[in-house]
């Protein structure tokens, strides 16, 4: 038996002669370039990329099978990276990020009329404030009004709530972006500190009940826990929980919502801070209908969907890997009418005008079913 040592050596050759070989078929791929340049033909042969997998995948004793077949495809990806690179025939959508990179803004804009859901008060509306200056706001009744706000040009750009750090993605707002159509040019991540506000003179003990919205009563479920005599009611927001407060003339009612709520509507705070945990953030999404991309982008956002076999989702999230791009968010939505199928949302963190970044997005056209690009934008803490 060999020593440990020696049997190193013998692999540390082996793969030398791996990269050896990996380089030598990269040099023969710019050929295949060449050649379908000159005949037109496309990059993606699926039929003989098959092939070559199965083909692959049968070489091998049975236990490493899927292993050679793995090795294979993403043989394969690199070379079909290669090809796109010098025939430079970009996918569509690289097509209008490249556009949306040349005539980029100098700036984001300070003022706009911006749509958001809620009245005076709401989260949407503090996160609108941080992301603009004297913004022009127009209030909705629903997540989707504000979507068709923005899509038929009543408003320049519209806010929403994505995910918050203790109760998880707005999943009504992640269903409604497969539907409608926009393009997000900024986030931002807002410190939530719930309150609970009554009308003067009124005593947390004689509180009954409670309104707020579902995700602050989800985020203050512990506090409430410890007010067994109140009765919850749910309410479209926040600060529509203090309005509904405010003009119930009941000395028993509370909200939970913004400290920003209480002058607004004549409320007093009965305590402040009453969410479960203090490093509480929402994230709220900038939409606008153009794909802009303004100076400093530096996160993207995609919406997937795979092709329902195995390894699908595996074959993308290598290339996030093999292309050195940070993968921060990966949700999964149910696909309406097809049973176990799934949209994935990514939001992925690389500058734009990377060309790694380029280069994923000419990637996945031919790995997934469909990709769907939300936009590129920087995040305001």
């Amino acid at each position: 038996m060999r020593d440990l040592a020696e049997c190193r050596k013998e692999i540390d050759r082996i793969d030398s002669q791996i990269m050896s070989l990996f380089l030598e078929r990269m040099d023969v791929s710019r050929d295949v370039a060449a050649s379908k340049a000159a005949s037109g033909k496309a990059v993606l042969d699926k039929a003989r990329e098959r092939a070559n997998i199965q083909r692959a995948s049968d070489s091998v004793p049975h236990e490493l099978s899927g292993y050679a077949a793995v090795l294979q495809t993403v043989m394969m990806e690199a070379s079909r990276d290669v090809q796109h690179q010098i025939l430079d025939r970009s996918s569509d959508v690289n097509v209008r990020i490249r556009e949306a990179l040349d005539s980029q803004p100098a700036y984001f804009p300070m003022r706009a009329h911006v749509a958001c859901q809620g009245v005076e008060g709401a989260y949407q509306q503090i996160a609108v404030d941080r992301m603009f200056r004297r913004p022009q706001i127009s209030y909705f009744g629903s997540f989707e009004e504000v979507f068709d706000a923005v899509e038929s040009g009543v408003c320049d750009f519209g806010v929403l709530p994505v995910e918050n750090s203790t109760a998880g993605s707005v999943n009504h707002v992640y269903d409604l972006m497969r539907t409608h159509d926009f393009h997000i040019v900024r986030s931002c991540r807002l410190k939530i500190d719930h309150n609970l506000l009554a009308l003067p003179g009124t005593r947390k003990e004689d509180v009954k009940i409670v309104y707020s919205h579902e995700q602050a009563i989800h985020q203050c479920a512990g506090y409430l826990a410890q007010m067994p005599g109140a009765r919850v009611h749910i309410c479209e927001n926040t600060a529509k929980a203090a309005e509904r407060v405010a003009h119930s003339g009941r000395n028993d009612a509370a909200a939970i919502a913004s400290r920003d709520c209480a002058p607004l509507y004549g409320l007093e705070i009965l305590e402040h801070s009453v969410q479960d945990q203090s490093n509480n953030y929402t994230r709220f999404a900038c939409i606008a209908k153009d794909l802009i991309i303004y100076p400093g982008a530096d996160r993207s956002s995609l919406m997937v969907v795979l092709n329902h076999e195995p390894g699908s989702l595996y074959k993308v999230l290598a290339k996030f890997y093999a292309l050195d791009i940070n993968l921060i968010k990966l949700e999964s939505r149910p696909i309406p009418n097809r049973d176990f199928e799934f949209m994935f949302y990514f939001d992925i963190e690389c500058p734009a005008a990377a060309p790694q970044f380029l280069s994923l997005m000419d990637s996945l056209t031919d790995a997934c079913e469909e990709c769907r690009y939300l936009g590129s934008y920087t995040e305001v803490i």
